[in-house]
Order: structure tokens, then C-alpha cells, then sequence
């Protein structure tokens, strides 16, 4: 009798626990694979089971992290995944190249790019992504100059009729304080507020602050706007330092914020929404890859906005 062949190892089990160990919950891993949380929990112990080794367990605070047979494991894993990607694509994948020269507010690009682009550049390595993080109210006009091929832009500063806009998210504004301190409970209420916000009644800057400011004028309270900032991300420092309150998505707020409930004080927010808008004369086939692939991205991996008042960022 031959020898016996090991079993080999199917990049399927391999893909869902590389996933489990960096995003540290079973339940994140299955979304972005599109599965049950079940069904990728099987596959790990599907896995464990050809190894014989335990891979993943519990920490401190209930997150997933990987034993050290699993960290071994976990680099190794990666390697192997990547060369089989490589050779998928290599046969299977249309050839697609360039440079797309993609426009997004800082904000966004802080909360929802580093995943995408990172999956993206995997998908289409010959691809070059040229990123200009800029306002809304200025990204438009870089698009209708055929300055950008796409953009992320606030759903208040693009035409309704903008072609072939693709709404990618919509949720609820809230006022953002600080976990620990009561600035929404000063008076009058100081606001942190980027450049383009301050002067709302002007008729410029960002929709958010023309409604938040709209919103307190219509329930009779008073404010002030104590900081300005040249970007929406840098308005959260003094609201994490607990001297002010900001506005902004309700959800995937860095630590030691959090977004105010309703009964706190303030009057409620509209909702605000992200589109992806094309330029006037895109580089194609670049710009639709890259587009298809964001789109699907919103649609598939990311959490749905929570309601203000919610805690997030707790792994399940």
C-alpha cells in the first residue's frame, strides 16, 4: 500500500479564519464573507479539526484573537491566500489597468476607504488609486472640471439629477459628545465646527451644520460655535477633550465618544446621506471597476448606521 495523502487544506476554511483574526468577531468575518456566523464558526472548527490544533478563542471583553498555534498559523495563511489569488486572477480576472483618480471627504475616507481600497488593490493590482480628500461643496466642482474620474460626496452638495448617482449609505445625524464629560449639557452649547460650517447663514459649508444649527434655532436654544477646524474629523479633538459637541453619522465614532439619544437635551437631526458620483469623462474600464467595487463594498461589508444613542465597535 501507497502512502496516505494528507488532506488538503481549502483556501475557503483558510479565507474565514484569516478574517475572524483580524477583525477579532465571528460575526464581522461572516459579513464580509457573506455568510452565517454559524456556517464560518463550522469552517473553523472544520479547520482546527485538520490541524488538530485549537486556532481562535476568547479575550478580555469577549473579542476573538488567535492562540498561538493560530498565530502561527495566521501568517503563513495569508501567504498562501495571497499566491492563490494571484494565480485565480491571473486566469480568470479581466485585465484591467490604469490610474482612477478617486475624490472623497476626509471623513469618509477615514471611516469607510482603508478596507475597500485594501481589497480593492488585491482585486486589480495593476490598478493605481489616486486619492484627493477634500470637502463635499469642493469635490463636485473637480468632477464637473474632469479633475476626478469618482467621488464619495454628501448627498446636500450634488444635483439630484448628477447621472448615474448611486446612493451608497443612508443613517442618522446626531450630536456627537464626549463619553465622559457634559458638554451638551452647557449653555449656551458650544459647537465644533469645521471651516465650512461656521457661517451657515451665509448660505455656505456643510448641509450637517445648516441643519443642526436650524434644528437648535427651531427649539429656542442657545449656542456658540467655540472651534472651527479645516476638516470635519478634526472637529472630534475638542469634543474628546469635553468642550464641545459636534455633528456627524451617528455610527463607527472613534473611542470615548458617543452619539446623544433621544430625552438628552437636543432636538433631532435629519438624516444625511453618502452618493458616488462619476466625472464628466472618467478613465474607463479603471473608474467602473473601482466604482462596482465600492458600491458592492457599502452594500455587502459595512454595518448599517446605528440610531443615535447606540453603542458601537463592540465585537460579537
Amino acid at each position: 500500500m501507497g502512502m496516505a495523502v494528507p488532506a488538503g487544506l481549502d483556501p475557503d476554511l483558510l479565507r474565514a479564519f484569516v478574517l475572524i483574526a483580524e477583525e477579532g468577531s465571528f460575526t464581522r468575518a461572516a459579513r464580509l464573507v457573506g455568510r452565517t456566523q454559524s456556517a464560518v464558526s463550522m469552517q473553523v472548527q472544520r479547520l482546527e479539526g485538520l490541524l488538530g490544533q485549537t486556532l481562535l478563542e476568547r479575550g478580555r471583553g469577549g473579542a476573538v484573537r488567535p492562540t498561538p498555534h493560530g498565530q502561527r498559523l495566521l501568517g503563513e495563511a495569508r501567504e498562501l491566500l495571497a499566491l492563490h489569488d494571484r494565480i485565480w486572477r491571473a486566469f480568470r480576472t479581466p485585465a484591467v489597468q490604469g490610474t482612477v483618480r478617486l475624490g472623497t471627504p476626509d471623513d469618509y475616507a477615514l471611516r469607510y476607504l482603508p478596507q475597500i481600497l485594501a481589497r480593492f488593490a488585491a482585486a486589480h493590482p495593476a490598478v493605481d488609486v489616486e486619492v484627493l480628500c477634500l470637502p463635499s461643496e469642493d469635490l463636485v466642482p473637480r468632477l464637473e472640471a474632469g479633475d476626478l474620474d469618482l467621488s464619495l460626496v454628501s448627498e446636500a452638495v450634488a444635483r439630484s439629477d448628477w447621472p448615474g448617482a448611486v446612493t451608497l449609505l443612508r443613517g442618522p445625524l446626531a450630536w456627537i459628545t464626549s463619553e465622559t464629560h457634559g458638554a451638551h449639557r452647557r449653555e449656551p452649547l458650544p459647537l465644533a465646527l469645521d471651516s465650512q460650517q461656521a457661517h451657515p447663514s451665509r448660505g455656505i459649508g456643510c448641509d450637517w451644520a445648516r441643519s443642526a444649527l436650524a434644528a437648535l434655532d427651531a427649539a429656542g436654544l442657545r449656542y456658540r460655535v467655540a472651534y472651527r477646524s479645516a476638516t470635519q474629523t478634526g472637529t472630534l479633538a475638542p469634543v474628546l477633550a469635553g468642550l464641545a459637541v459636534a455633528v456627524g453619522p451617528a455610527s463607527w465614532l472613534p473611542p470615548g465618544l458617543r452619539a446623544l439619544g433621544p430625552g438628552e437635551g437636543l432636538p433631532p437631526l435629519p438624516e444625511y446621506g453618502i452618493l458616488l458620483l462619476k466625472g464628466r469623462q472618467p478613465q474607463q474600464p479603471v473608474t467602473d471597476a473601482l466604482a462596482d467595487h465600492i458600491a458592492e463594498a457599502f452594500a455587502r461589508d459595512l454595518p448599517r448606521p446605528a440610531a443615535p444613542g447606540a453603542r458601537t465597535g463592540v465585537a460579537a
